[in-house]
């Protein structure tokens, strides 16, 4: 939820950037711009406790799938380690 919070500030502050600047008479690719670099800037300064949720629930995802990709990675080595165990090599009057 913190994620949602975070991006749905973020959008409002755009759009709000974005009709007082259409309101100050910018428009087209140059409104758009000017936009993101001052609502950008905006949720830098006014949202950082939303975004530190949000990356923390980044952070913790992130540390999750990559547990789950270690503890793959380990059943998959234990699995090679057990055939590898379990065939005989060869003996050179086998060929």
């Amino acid at each position: 939820m913190p994620l949602l919070r975070y991006t749905l500030l973020r959008l409002a502050l755009l759009a709000g950037v974005g009709v007082l600047l259409w309101l100050l008479g910018l428009r087209g690719l140059l409104l758009a711009l000017v936009a993101v670099v001052v609502a950008a800037l905006l949720s830098f300064l006014l949202l950082p406790k939303h975004a530190d949720e949000a990356a923390g629930v980044l952070a913790r995802r992130h540390q999750r799938a990559r547990k789950e990709v270690d503890e793959a990675i380990a059943r998959d080595e234990a699995e090679e380690d057990a055939l590898l165990d379990d065939d005989d090599p060869p003996s050179p009057g086998d060929r």
